[in-house]
């Protein structure tokens, strides 16, 4: 019975577990995401009151 013989699957199972746990996190990790959160200590700045001319 072929799905007996190890040989074969036994390398495709090692490349793709190399692929996934050494090559695709480097891939992952290279993109830079544009969400940063902001510290809790962050000063918030007060919006200035609008000048409406018409009041």
């Amino acid at each position: 019975m072929p799905q007996l013989n190890p040989s074969p699957w036994f390398l495709i199972l090692m490349f793709s577990w190399i692929f996934f746990l050494i090559i695709l996190p480097k891939k992952v990790m290279k993109h830079s995401f544009n969400d940063k959160p902001t510290p809790k200590s962050a000063e918030k700045l007060k919006p200035e009151p609008w000048n409406w001319p018409w009041t």
